[in-house]
């Protein structure tokens, strides 16, 4: 990275430019725009999670997901829970489960917590892009490289070592993704609503488990479950 681009990442744009920037790149693929949808917050009113409450959560998702594959797969729910809880504590992050997860490992969960779990790769997939490894989650039209979801923990023998190759990019740099798809989710739900919406190869479903990613970010009060996702 340049100085010029490096200046670039931590120039303070105003909700106002954000929201035109990604309205024009919107529109620029054919996908339907609320040009007046409101703004996100500015980043003066934003207090972006410290690193280490991300990467805890990202590597405590991730291994959750991996049980709750196993469960939705009959891979031998005793011997995968075990496995998981030890890299639980392997990773020192036992403590940092959502209720959903928590029920996965203490065999208390439904079906529903059990899909819930295996859509938040993409929630996970958000974590990842904001701590810096993975370059660029702006077209939602996909899932995520599920096997490198995977390996960017487990390549790792501790959370120390994952730690380490963590860098949390600008805020500045979070806004604008999380404006962006605050916008795609917009035109996720008018889809629904009416039909004939064009939302280009846009995937509702990732839209929104990223865009909870984001949210969770700079929410400091609930978890991402409870977050609100209006549009």
């Amino acid at each position: 990275m340049g100085i010029l681009d490096k200046f670039r990442s931590n120039e303070i744009i105003s909700p106002e430019k954000r929201r035109d920037k990604n309205n024009k790149f919107i529109q620029s693929m054919g996908i339907a725009c609320l040009e007046n949808l409101p703004t996100v917050e500015p980043s003066s009113a934003v207090q972006l999670k410290n690193i280490d409450t991300i990467c805890k959560r990202a590597i405590a998702c991730m291994l959750s997901i991996q049980l709750a594959y196993d469960i939705e797969e009959k891979n031998g729910y005793n011997e995968s829970k075990e496995f998981f809880y030890k890299l639980l504590l392997n990773y020192n992050v036992e403590n940092e489960l959502l209720e959903k997860e928590k029920r996965l490992f203490e065999n208390a969960y439904s079906e529903q917590d059990v899909i819930d779990v295996v859509w938040t790769y993409e929630t996970y997939w958000s974590l990842v892009w904001a701590l810096g490894l993975i370059k660029d989650i702006k077209k939602p039209n996909g899932i995520c490289d599920c096997q490198k979801a995977i390996t960017l923990v487990s390549d790792c023998s501790s959370y120390e070592a994952f730690r380490k190759k963590c860098k949390l990019r600008p805020v500045e740099e979070i806004l604008d993704m999380l404006d962006l798809y605050y916008r795609y989710h917009w035109a996720c739900v008018e889809k629904r609503l009416r039909p004939e919406t064009n939302i280009g190869d846009l995937n509702p479903e990732v839209v929104m488990e990223r865009r909870k990613g984001l949210e969770w970010l700079i929410d400091d009060i609930y978890e991402w479950d409870e977050i609100s996702l209006d549009t």
